[in-house]
């Protein structure tokens, strides 16, 4: 084969080469446009919770590094979106003080929350004789005695999004919901249930998915 034959081979290579390449770059560009456009249409934001109530059925300290709960709380979630909906694939609930986790994991079963929807959840949240650091035990009888005490219930698991037939993968939720509760004047701002007392709380929780 001639020395100019294999030039034209090699030329052509090089041609099918620049036009796969320039090929693949339109397909990365249009990808990234129809992706660009998707989400400014769609506008996708992030489910918003709020903690609505809390009830207080136990919350005693058994030893300086001992707790045991009860709390019933109230959460809803709206899901803001006119064209995206979310399912929750579970969801686990607890309660922690100062940092600690101080109830089991409670479930929320699988969910999906259409457009524009609310879901309202009560779960219960226990914790039995639950061992904490022992500063911990002595600032909750503290904050009693003083009269108020700061719960941050959290909350995690994992969603997915839908737009139209289109779902997506699971990614974490994170949200946690500061409970400011007035457990030392409960007659006055509380609900008394039998011996439990209801707080009527309404505090946004921070989302992050």
């Amino acid at each position: 084969m001639s020395e100019k034959v294999c030039d034209h081979h090699d030329t052509a290579r090089r041609k099918l080469a620049r036009r796969c390449g320039a090929a693949l770059l339109t397909f990365i560009f249009v990808f990234l446009l129809i992706v660009l456009l998707v989400w400014a249409i769609l506008q996708p934001k992030k489910p918003r919770f709020t903690l609505q109530d809390a009830t207080i059925f136990n919350l005693n300290i058994s030893a300086p590094n001992v707790i045991s709960t009860t709390v019933q709380v109230t959460v809803n979630s709206r899901n803001p979106n006119p064209r995206i909906g979310v399912y929750y694939d579970r969801l686990d609930v607890y309660a922690t003080y100062r940092s600690q986790q101080i109830s089991y994991y409670t479930v929320i079963p699988p969910v999906y929350q259409g457009h524009k929807d609310v879901n309202v959840w009560s779960p219960f949240l226990y914790g039995n004789n639950v061992p904490v650091a022992p500063y911990n035990g002595i600032a909750l009888a503290q904050d009693q005695t003083a009269g108020a005490i700061n719960l941050l219930i959290k909350i995690n698991g994992r969603v997915r999004w839908k737009v139209g037939s289109f779902i997506s993968g699971r990614y974490h939720l994170h949200v946690a919901c500061a409970a400011y509760i007035p457990i030392g004047n409960s007659k006055n701002t509380g609900i008394v249930i039998g011996s439990a007392v209801k707080y009527q709380l309404s505090q946004s929780c921070t989302v992050n998915v």
